[in-house]
Formats: C-alpha cells, structure tokens, sequence
C-alpha cells in the first residue's frame, strides 16, 4: 500500500520525491504546447491494456493524481495533463471559452502522445471537458468515468450564469490563488479526510494560474455536461461516482447527471469532491475495475494510426 501523502514529511517519501517520478513534461499538441505527468510501465502493459487518462478540476492540476499513477500506473500506462491554462500549458484562445475548445485541445494532446483511444476520467470541471471529447470522437473513447462530475450552467437561466461567474471571478481576484487554497480548500473534503489530505489539495489550489482559473469559470458557466453525455449514450460505455458527503456536487446532482448517461452510480463511503485524494484506495479500486471492464482494444482499433 502507498505511504499517505504527507507535504512536510522528511522521510524519503516526501511528496517531492514521489512526485520526481512523475516529472512535469510537454509536448507541442496542435497550436498549444501541453504539460502533463505520466505513469508508464509498458512492461506491464502488454498489446491490450488501454491508456488511461486523467482530467482534473477547476482547483487542480496534474500534481493532484500522483496517489493514482503509483498504483494505477503499475498496470498500464496513466497520464494527467494540466488544462489549458494551468501548468505549463497553454491557454485556450477565447477569453470565454465553451468545453468544445478544451476538447479540441485534449484530441491534440492524445495525437500527440500516439494514443487513439484509451479510458477517460474526468473529475468535477475535467468532466466536462471529458464528455464534450467524449460526445465528439466516442471511437476514441472505450470507456467514461465522471468523478464529482460538474454539470456547468450552460442550461441555466442566463442571470444565474453570470451570478455564479461573476462570484467566482470576484473571488479569484480578491483572493488570488494562495488565498482561494486557504479559504475553499476544505471545501473539497469530507470531515473525515486526513491533515496530509487537505494540505495537499491546498498545494495544489494554490498552484493555480488566475489566467486559466478565470477561462475555467468562464468554462463552468457555459457548459452543459448533460447534453453532451445524452449524446454518448449507446456509443461511449459511461459510469459516475461521487463521494458520499461531497457539498460540491452533491449526490443527488451526480445521480442525475449518470440518469441522464444512463450509467452505474456508485457513492463513496467517508468521501468529499475531491475524494481520490482523501480516499485514494477507494477510488484507485473505482478506477481499476473501470478500467479492466473496458480495457480491451477493438481489433479494428489495433493498426489505427494517430
């Protein structure tokens, strides 16, 4: 089992040499330029064992996975990017963005790292951009998990829209991302999550780019999640999980959004939003069993060049 994350650890452990393992890298992909964290043990790997790929929030980062690349990525190859506009990625080119754009983005990244179809997660706002990439190429998709799925407010009335951008973008500017770490950190967890937990989704929040966190919002307020997953429905094989004390996107909003999918719901026990970090043998669990239900590459798939 992996050793608990512990940011101010002096033990060999530390989170920067866990993290070493998992080096920053990037690659040009298209017009950006995209970093992103990978796990690889092609030994492991075999000819059937599809990629996997990891989409984060709106707080987050590539960082934010390394508990699932240790033992994920002894099976098959695991990748995490950071979104446009987090990292060292580019951002999207629209100060407005819609989740189109960033799953444009994310198929350049794919062709880049010679992957033509793999497992999708996507986790609260990376949802959304997994289901738009989803409902544009599901051949590309073998299976889609959604984690604390947001649903964005793209169907909202257009006052409340701007409500919910407006208070965010104010908070950002007030705050900035050290001070957005401190205040909205323990949002993201459940009470029961551990002092290293919670001080690691604060290193990672307070990593942010306020550039990319304010197209990111601009994201959340013109997306509609549910759409884009009615129209992977019999195309894309699809599942939700939320955890069972998440405040963020609540369980009954998950469950409605996996209705709409019509997919498995599944709600981690002693869990907030962001519950691979506080509960990472739960969710490591949740994932690999997704995984290994869809990991099989269709032979018409096997010689499909990038």
């Amino acid at each position: 089992m992996n050793e608990a994350i512990d940011p101010h650890a002096s033990s060999a452990a530390t989170l920067d040499t866990r993290l070493a393992r998992f080096a920053p890298r990037d690659v040009r992909a298209g017009e950006a330029c995209v970093s992103y964290r990978e796990a690889a043990q092609q030994e492991a790997n075999g000819n059937e064992a599809l990629p996997l790929v990891l989409l984060h929030g709106i707080g987050s980062g590539a960082a934010s996975w390394v508990q699932q690349f240790e033992v994920l990525g002894e099976a098959r190859r695991v990748l995490a990017w950071d979104a446009p506009g987090y990292g060292a990625s580019t951002p999207v080119a629209s100060a407005s963005p819609v989740a189109a754009d960033y799953a444009r983005v994310l198929r350049d990244w794919l062709d880049a790292a010679g992957i033509t179809r793999c497992v999708l997660v996507g986790h609260s706002l990376g949802a959304i951009i997994a289901g738009a990439f989803a409902a544009a190429h599901p051949q590309r998709v073998s299976g889609l998990l959604l984690i604390s799925p947001a649903g964005g407010y793209g169907a909202a009335d257009p006052q409340v829209r701007a409500d919910k951008r407006d208070a965010r973008l104010a908070m950002l500017a007030e705050l900035g991302p050290q001070g957005l770490a401190e205040k909205r950190s323990a949002n993201m967890l459940s009470p029961h999550a551990s002092d290293a937990a919670r001080a690691w989704v604060r290193w990672n929040m307070a990593r942010v780019i306020p550039h990319g966190y304010a197209q990111a919002t601009h994201l959340l307020a013109n997306a509609d999640l549910a759409a884009d997953l009615a129209q992977c429905v019999g195309r894309v094989p699809m599942a939700v999980a939320v955890g069972d004390e998440d405040t963020i996107t609540p369980p009954a909003a998950c469950e409605r959004l996996a209705q709409v999918a019509q997919a498995p719901f599944e709600r981690v026990p002693r869990a907030g939003h962001a519950g691979y970090i506080e509960q990472p043998d739960a969710y490591n669990a949740l994932i690999d069993t997704f995984c290994r239900t869809h990991h099989l590459i269709p032979h018409i798939q096997e010689n499909t060049q990038p």
